[in-house]
């Protein structure tokens, strides 16, 4: 297993991550210790998770993910073998996250405070090696869109607050480190030089949408990940199951996300003569499309690791087993082709 720098941090992490975002949905907390028995045991280190977990987000489900992880770091005890990493949520209407009196979920110093005190309940642990920031409180489209139009900037909370915030619970042992989620090129930039100047804590990654469709990481915040080390977390590496062919014949099998929830992967599903390419060109280069989408997410040399995720586990060891293969030229060069003729449809 590949290890690599979590940004200017002392912490090697391994260049797969186990995401989670199924437990507590899709899988139930036995699988969910099947799973990461399994992953360790194949030298992965790095575990993602988030105070809304699992996905999609239900108020009747909302932290299982987060409570199946601290029920093996307590069976286990090895809570200091593993990177764990969660998230806040940020501008939305899951109110049901706090325990009442906020029309909003905001990424106030007291809302903070709050789903910190309550991650670090659920994981069972003293301290959370990774705290992110799920989503900008800022209002605009943190999952991604093809127009930028701007916001009423006096509508959010100032990132100096922000991130005096996490910075408490730095200094408190609680967090050991910070990082973002489905940020942009100018608050990242903004956050290092507000942390710079009041020696705040340092933003170590971003942890965005990731894949052979969806790279618009590259055009701007690449560079940042590259010359100030806030590297990228990729999720969904697999385009949310279209790079498995599992959907190539047009069906959505029962058990899988576009079956079991309706409406949920639509902008991928929409988008079939790209991921289709995609697929087709893996088997033209000797590949399966999960070898082809996974390996080419971890060859970008501005990642830091690949968060896959699976409901079963012999989708988790092909998914491993995936990162084995060596990148070539020509797969580089497919994988530029399919750039160059769909350019990131998805808008992300």
């Amino acid at each position: 297993m590949d290890m690599r720098k979590l940004g200017r941090t002392g912490i090697d992490v391994s260049s797969v991550c186990l995401g989670t975002m199924t437990w507590g949905q899709q899988n139930s907390e036995s699988e969910a210790h099947e799973q990461l028995d399994y992953a360790v045991s194949r030298g992965i280190n790095f575990i993602d998770a988030a105070e809304m977990y699992p996905v999609p987000a239900d108020p009747k489900t909302q932290g299982r993910t987060e409570e199946y992880i601290g029920t093996w770091l307590a069976g286990r005890g090895k809570r200091d073998d593993v990177v764990i990493a969660t998230k806040v949520v940020g501008r939305s209407g899951m109110t049901w996250t706090r325990d009442g009196g906020v029309g909003m979920t905001r990424h106030t110093p007291a809302q903070i405070d709050y789903a910190v005190e309550h991650s670090l309940r659920r994981l069972q642990t003293d301290y959370i090696d990774l705290y992110q920031l799920h989503w900008p409180d800022r209002p605009m489209p943190g999952f991604g869109f093809h127009a930028y139009h701007d916001y009423d900037t006096s509508d959010m909370v100032p990132l100096e607050d922000i991130l005096g915030a996490l910075g408490r619970h730095v200094e408190a042992g609680r967090i050991r480190h910070v990082g973002l989620s489905n940020e942009s090129a100018w608050a990242t930039m903004k956050y290092i030089a507000l942390s710079e100047a009041a020696g705040l804590p340092r933003m170590v990654s971003n942890q965005c949408v990731y894949n052979l469709m969806a790279r618009r990481f590259d055009y701007d915040r690449a560079e940042i990940a590259m010359r100030e080390q806030v590297g990228l977390l990729a999720y969904s590496p697999l385009g949310m199951g279209v790079f498995t062919g599992k959907y190539d014949d047009g069906n959505r099998p029962a058990g899988s996300r576009a079956a079991s929830f309706s409406g949920f992967m639509e902008n991928y599903m929409n988008n079939r003569e790209c991921w289709m390419d995609c697929n087709d060109t893996a088997r033209d280069l000797g590949l399966t499309p999960v070898q082809f989408s996974l390996k080419f997410v971890e060859s970008r040399e501005f990642l830091t690791s690949n968060i896959i995720g699976a409901t079963s586990l012999e989708q988790l060891k092909e998914n491993i087993d995936a990162h084995d293969i060596e990148w070539t030229d020509a797969m580089e060069a497919q994988a530029t082709r399919i750039h160059e003729t769909y350019r990131c449809p998805l808008g992300r």
